[in-house]
């Protein structure tokens, strides 16, 4: 594989420029905002820290993505992201089931063999097109808040605002290219400040069912 190999896959992009992106660029801040709120916000959680800190990641690889559109550049932005899914599922077993460390791990390890199955399934719908990577996350969510319904209802309504925003966010994602003629921006960068907020939502729920448990303790 050439990893320095061009990318145009982003209706805003015209050309190689480093700036071809402007405002697909310049709305990964909003993924360095979320981090550094929640990482204030989760003081005392080495999780929900860590959580903060790769949530950062993802704006890191994300901006490298859409200014240098390599190769190597969107293997930056897929593995923060990649690594935040896995890390909450991880704490998501632990936390919100009360699994133990290898049975958490073991079910987060699952994730790669569901991502394959239902991305496939995904993959057959052609309108979706490259956001079908991304639909099992929000299955995974919803199954989840659906299961924890009874066990933690305000963490399960936690996780449902989740799917919702990451839904709408996907939308966002999904109609980058179809629109692209009539919306030469592009909707890309909405992905993006959706995303942003839906993640941080995401360790927000954990901290409060951490802050919840711990006053009960």
């Amino acid at each position: 594989m050439d990893w320095t190999r061009q990318i145009d896959a982003y209706c805003e992009r015209t050309d190689p420029a480093f700036w071809s992106e402007p405002v697909n660029a310049a709305t990964n801040a909003a993924f360095l905002l979320a981090a550094v709120i929640m990482w204030r916000r989760t003081g005392g959680l080495p999780l929900g820290r860590a959580l903060a800190a790769v949530l950062g990641l993802i704006g890191i690889g994300s901006f490298l993505f859409h200014t240098l559109a390599t190769e190597w550049a969107s293997m930056a932005d897929v593995g923060p992201i990649l690594g935040f899914i896995l890390l909450y599922l991880f704490v998501a077993n632990r936390a919100y089931w009360g699994l133990g460390l290898w049975s958490s791990l073991g079910l987060t390890a699952l994730f790669i063999p569901y991502a394959v199955v239902t991305g496939s399934l995904f993959a057959r719908l052609d309108w979706l097109g490259s956001s079908a990577g991304y639909a099992p996350v929000a299955l995974l969510i919803l199954i989840y808040a659906l299961a924890l319904a009874r066990r933690l209802p305000q963490v399960a309504a936690g996780l449902g605002i989740g799917v919702g925003l990451l839904a709408i966010s996907l939308g966002f994602r999904t109609l980058d290219q179809p629109l692209c003629a009539a919306l030469p921006l592009g909707t890309h960068f909405l992905w993006h400040l959706l995303n942003a907020a839906m993640l941080g939502w995401m360790i927000e729920v954990y901290r409060r069912h951490e802050a919840g448990r711990r006053s009960l303790i």
